[in-house]
């Protein structure tokens, strides 16, 4: 997902679940793209402790959002299928829509990342655009300037064999882009597509390097990246298939797999800790995106929270939000896992929406997915199960606190923003929230 923005990040929560033995392709939702339906008129499904302030209908299709200081204008990006979108928030609750980037057809911008500082986007480009298959679709990247919102302009488009998310690392140098499952003239013996490193120094000419890395990371079988996110202390959480893992990718510093001191770069980044999540805390063994939170003196810094997206029949064993410990990490033991000496990470708590109040036990989607984090709070999208705000200041027990949950939700990620949150509904469009809590 993208560099969480939020000072001291305190904790997360997860799931319990029923081991379901699910097989590989079954564990991501993202191998289907969705189709938008028109917004459903009506009264919500279920409210508590939350304030509908707002709603962006012709955002339909919205799959990511991010916020941008440009000038003194307040500025949201929203990616999707519809390509990209600005809006400027003078009036938060009103936003009012600057430019727009016509890519009808775009699949999937999940995470979509920024740099602030040039005012970029980085928009994935998954196989399966444009009418592409997983097997023989074309990936890649497009370079996007902002800097003026009401006109956004492509500045270039370069092919990366990988494409279902793009993430900033090194301060938006590189990009580490990955997923979705692999294309036919990939190694056969690979679940899914590993990371791709893109040099965006000179964002008009990328460069993408041919040798991909974060290889074997599924207890030695090299396997689907979801997303990377980058913690307050640079180091970029890889998630998918196989666990979490982190990599340090500047600074010197003592290799736990290979041994000695060195550099780490974004194309030759250092191991740092990570690994396998639990499979009583997570079966399907597919993470899809994490976050280390790190406070004062990194005195939250052991923990480790990661989705895991995953559908069955039922929400109770749709996919959870995992809580792990990173003690007995540190060595490289998640590099050198293998089945048959599995390293897993501790588990150190759950949350499920499945059967929580505000629920609808009659939902097909539950699965978590994207979450933010703001002091004590977390907000994340479960779906059809609409936005769960979360009381996480005890990681063992996470206290359900306030929901949003539309008739027709779509929630796929939301974000707190100066006092709102945000959330990105691929049916809905744009959600404004006022939390009452």
């Amino acid at each position: 997902m993208r560099a969480f923005r939020t000072g001291l990040v305190l904790l997360t929560t997860a799931v319990t679940l029923v081991a379901t033995g699910l097989p590989a392709a079954a564990c991501d939702r993202d191998e289907k793209p969705q189709t938008p339906s028109a917004r459903a008129q009506g009264a919500p499904g279920a409210v508590k402790n939350v304030q509908a302030v707002g709603n962006l209908p012709d955002a339909a299709g919205a799959i990511s959002l991010n916020f941008l200081s440009i000038g003194r204008r307040d500025v949201m990006v929203v990616s999707g299928e519809f390509g990209l979108k600005s809006y400027d928030l003078a009036n938060p609750a009103a936003p009012k829509l600057l430019g727009t980037l016509s890519l009808p057809g775009l699949w999937e911008t999940e995470d979509t990342e920024v740099d602030p500082e040039r005012n970029l986007i980085f928009l994935s480009r998954d196989p399966r655009a444009f009418g592409g298959t997983t097997h023989t679709g074309e990936s890649g990247i497009y370079v996007v300037d902002v800097s003026r919102p009401e006109k956004p302009e492509i500045l270039s488009y370069v092919k990366v064999p990988a494409g279902h998310t793009t993430s900033c690392v090194d301060g938006c140098r590189y990009l580490w882009t990955g997923g979705p499952a692999k294309a036919d003239n990939m190694p056969a013996d690979w679940g899914g597509r590993p990371i791709w490193v893109t040099d965006v120094r000179n964002p008009r000419k990328p460069v993408v390097n041919p040798n991909p890395i974060e290889l074997a990371r599924n207890d030695g079988k090299t396997d689907y990246v979801h997303d990377v996110q980058v913690d307050a202390e640079g180091i970029a959480w890889v998630s998918g298939r196989g666990g979490v893992r982190g990599y340090w990718t500047t600074g010197t510093h003592r290799d736990p797999v290979a041994g000695g001191v060195r550099r780490a770069t974004a194309l030759k980044p250092i191991p740092y800790a990570g690994g396998g999540i639990s499979e009583t805390a997570a079966p399907s063994k597919f993470m899809h995106n994490s976050l280390r939170p790190v406070g004062p003196r990194g005195r939250f810094g052991q923990l480790l929270y990661a989705t895991e997206e995953s559908f069955v029949d039922g929400c109770a064993g749709d996919g959870v939000l995992t809580i792990s410990s990173l003690d007995g990490s540190y060595g490289g033991e998640g590099w050198r896992s293998t089945p048959d000496k599995p390293f897993r990470l501790k588990s150190v708590g759950t949350w499920s929406v499945a059967g929580q109040e505000g629920s609808d036990p009659t939902s097909a989607d539950c699965s978590a997915h994207y979450f933010d984090l703001r002091g004590n709070v977390l907000v994340q999208s479960f779906y059809e199960q609409g936005t769960r705000f979360l009381d996480v200041s005890d990681p063992t027990n996470p206290t359900q606190i306030a929901y949003f949950r539309p008739a027709d939700a779509a929630a796929w990620a939301p974000y707190f923003h100066r006092g709102y949150v945000y959330v990105a509904d691929n049916k809905r469009g744009v959600d404004i929230l006022k939390p009452q809590v």
